[in-house]
């Protein structure tokens, strides 16, 4: 199944963690190893495994174990301005996003704040 916007939360959860239990099996290896190895519980990776959600720290862990930790870096590369932003800031660094501008603030209809 290919992971798209289109998809559910738990959709999606469900596929990782389906391809998470598929690695571990392709490796050869069983829940209560990869459990011990990565120094979580064994009910901890059932519930990856079955896409249930779980502390980002312990995907983190199971996936060094899997040897898939690199896939973090090609999913959210490290982002840098580009050479234009440089330019016009400087060699500054962005520390905040910018605020939207007046003319896109009035397009938007005015309510009390309270609905």
């Amino acid at each position: 199944m290919k992971i798209s916007s289109e998809l559910t939360d738990e959709t999606v959860l469900t596929e990782l963690g389906r391809r998470l239990a598929q690695r571990r099996l392709d490796l050869q290896l069983t829940q209560a190893e990869v459990a011990e190895q990565a120094g979580i519980s064994k009910r901890t990776l059932e519930r990856i495994e079955s896409g249930a959600s779980v502390q980002l720290a312990s995907l983190v862990r199971l996936l060094r174990i899997l040897d898939d930790l690199s896939g973090l870096e090609r999913l959210l590369p490290e982002a840098g301005p580009g050479p234009m932003d440089l330019l016009r800031r400087k060699g500054k660094l962005r520390q905040r996003a910018p605020r939207r501008s007046t003319r896109e603030k009035q397009d938007e209809p005015w309510t009390w704040g309270d609905e």
